[in-house]
């Protein structure tokens, strides 16, 4: 397939550069994959299309303080995103910067023009597009904590006065460079009234890293290569996800993060199963022609153009269908990406 088959044009102020007031005063758009119907409703209409049994499996990665600063020896200061972990102190990233090369010593400061924190980091390895390989004079996650910032997307430009609404109500195990932006928008109150209708929960975990940032590229779908990202479906999710197969229940997935993990974990399945418990990288890349094994429902946002996001909800609902759903939410004007509405694809 060709990747202009995953564009759309969207008016640049659709895109939402903050979030709801409340979180599921969000809109929801529904999909009916039988029979092409789209129904317009909130987030918070959606008891409605849930029915106790249902399994919501949810990505309980946390958004780190992934967005770093330093000083290259001349003076000149390089922007670092964190990515993906080698080890505790050497960590795939994303450089922004000129001249940064390996073997140049970087020293760490305390934010944007701050002053030096005390703490060194070498380039070890150099990629494309701005990657290198660092390795740290201390162990990284606590630096972010001490001197890092939350990274948004480049697409919101306004400042967020509370960084928690970048982050889940669920969020528990830190590692994302972005946020899994289909849960931003449940509430306390929400998963409540879900528990008490018999929706059940199993929580999963993917690290969101580069290819959230990226468009695809590649003028053939089939020749782009997706980057590998943690992720880890634990024995107990797997129990109850098989549980839930084998009663002839939904399997609902918030997110595509949370698709990645079950459909990864899928391919692991032993014979009477449709996951089994995974721990790992993953680099799976869904788009158009996929079979989906263990996903029956699918909650989730709005995503970019060309984006692999987009190929994967296209893979899930049809191209054409989602498309069309687009056109509709442009027409009603729906708000875009992190910040936006809501879909729900059954």
């Amino acid at each position: 397939m060709k990747t202009s088959e995953f564009d759309y044009a969207l008016p640049p102020e659709l895109i939402a550069q903050r979030p709801a007031i409340r979180r599921d005063e969000s809109r929801l758009l529904v999909i009916d994959r039988q029979n092409g119907n789209i129904d317009h409703r909130r987030f918070r209409d959606l008891p409605q299309y849930l029915r106790s049994g249902d399994i919501l499996v949810q990505n309980e990665s946390r958004v780190i303080p992934a967005r770093l600063f330093a000083r290259k020896p001349t003076g000149g200061q390089v922007e670092i995103l964190l990515l993906r972990p080698r080890s505790d102190t050497v960590w795939e990233v994303l450089v922004g910067g000129k001249r940064v090369r390996k073997g140049l010593t970087l020293e760490l400061l305390d934010g944007p023009d701050g002053a030096p924190c005390g703490s060194l980091a070498e380039v070890t390895e150099e990629g494309e597009r701005g990657e290198r390989v660092l390795a740290f004079q201390d162990p990284v996650l606590p630096l972010a904590d001490r001197i890092g910032r939350t990274p948004l997307p480049p697409y919101i430009h306004t400042a967020l006065e509370d960084i928690d609404r970048y982050q889940t109500i669920y969020a528990r195990v830190p590692g994302s460079s972005a946020a899994p932006t289909a849960g931003l928008h449940f509430t306390p109150e929400l998963l409540g009234k879900l528990e008490e209708m018999g929706v059940e929960t199993a929580f999963v975990t993917l690290h969101i890293g580069l290819d959230t940032f990226r468009p695809v590229h590649e003028e053939n779908l089939e020749d782009h290569s997706m980057h590998t990202e943690y992720c880890l479906l634990p024995p107990e999710a797997a129990i109850r996800v098989n549980r839930a197969r084998a009663e002839g229940r939904r399997i609902v997935a918030v997110g595509t993060t949370s698709v990645r993990v079950l459909e990864t974990a899928a391919r692991s399945a032993l014979e009477g199963e449709v996951v089994g418990a995974f721990e790992g990288p993953t680099n799976l890349f869904i788009y158009p022609g996929y079979e989906f094994r263990a996903v029956d429902a699918l909650l989730t946002n709005f995503h970019l153009p060309r984006s692999t996001l987009l190929m994967l909800v296209s893979a899930f609902a049809g191209r054409e269908l989602l498309l069309r759903a687009y056109e509709e939410a442009i027409a009603r004007r729906y708000r875009f990406y992190s910040f936006g509405d809501a879909m729900l694809v059954v």
